[in-house]
């Protein structure tokens, strides 16, 4: 470890609760391990496990920062005494295991990526950990194809919208469920193929999104399913889904429990799979940031993927970005502005 002792300000949570629970304090980060860089923060992106955390529904792992935050672009300021492919100076975007509400933040090296040529700290902040999320998921868990039926759960938000854009890129047809016409229009706009209007997730929503699937598929169903709702969704999906199909679970907004029906998933040969990405090993998301600088940051750099910034908040307005996001009023990503 290296003593870095740099003062910072940080985005505290003295307790979970409501979005209101925070308030800006002031602290000194104070060890950069050997893998690590010290990263001066820009921008840094909101996502719905930060609503978790701060609720109490997902703490941090024991040996992450409790600081909100898990995805940020900016400078990087040190290194680690063995870190060898960064330098300061450079300019990056990187996953990072917790502390990103703050305007310095340690993280491994191996989880940063250079900013895409042409696109701003705050576009680039939006794109770590969807992106991680969605690559390591959809593509590496899900092994999605060209010319495959993906089925996107609310594709107007972050993942949503970066699942939408990296299916398409890679030649895959989308389907999105959105819960209103702004945000079908919104889907559309940014490349799915065709988008169904669920009210909600009740029976009679349910009932008409299989339908729809079904008949947009010609009968067959969709091969790959981003799954978020969880709960009684995951029985509509395998009515949803085609045979040989993959289902990808990443969140649980409609419930943690189901009763699912076996004989449809064995009938058909299911594979059912899921994950979640901060607990994962250092190495497993050096993996997954390995294969995107290999296959999806040249097509940043060119500009084939784009991805819109919804809105941007200073970081003392960072009581109004949760609850903006909690809205569920948001059509893309939402970015805190440090600099």
């Amino acid at each position: 470890m290296t003593q870095i002792c740099q003062p910072f300000t940080y985005v505290d949570l003295p307790d979970t609760g409501d979005a209101n629970m925070m308030q800006l304090a002031k602290g000194e980060l104070k060890q950069l391990g050997a893998n690590q860089v010290l990263i001066e923060v820009h921008c840094a992106g909101v996502n719905g496990p930060d609503i978790k955390q701060r609720q109490g529904a997902y703490p941090a792992p024991k040996d992450a920062s409790p600081i909100l935050g898990l995805e940020v672009a900016g400078t990087v300021i040190a290194i680690g005494s063995e870190v060898s492919q960064l330098q300061a100076g450079d300019r990056v975007c990187a996953l990072v295991p917790g502390g990103g509400y703050a305007s310095h933040v340690v993280t491994y090296a191996q989880h940063c990526l250079p900013i895409p040529l042409g696109m701003s700290m705050m576009q680039a902040a939006a794109l770590p950990e969807t992106f991680f999320t969605v690559w390591g998921n959809v593509f590496m868990r899900g092994k999605l194809q060209a010319n495959e039926w993906l089925l996107v759960h609310g594709g107007a938000g972050g993942i949503g919208s970066t699942t939408i854009a990296l299916a398409k890129a890679f030649g895959a047809k989308v389907i999105a469920t959105v819960s209103s016409a702004q945000k079908r229009d919104y889907c559309l706009q940014i490349g799915a193929d065709h988008c169904v209007q669920v009210p909600g997730y009740g029976a009679d929503a349910q009932t008409s999104l299989v339908d729809a699937v079904l008949s947009l598929t010609n009968g067959r169903g969709v091969d790959v399913v981003l799954d978020m709702a969880g709960g009684e969704m995951i029985n509509q999906n395998l009515k949803m889904i085609a045979s040989d199909g993959r289902i990808v679970s990443i969140a649980m907004q409609s419930g943690a429990k189901a009763t699912v029906d076996v004989f449809r998933l064995m009938a058909k040969r299911v594979i059912w799979t899921g994950s979640t990405l901060r607990p994962q090993s250092v190495a497993a998301k050096a993996a997954i940031a390995a294969e995107l600088k290999q296959t999806v940051w040249p097509l940043l750099d060119v500009g084939t993927i784009q991805l819109q910034v919804d809105r941007s908040f200073a970081l003392s307005e960072v009581v109004a970005a949760h609850e903006y996001m909690e809205s569920g009023e948001h059509k893309g990503k939402i970015v805190l502005q440090l600099k």
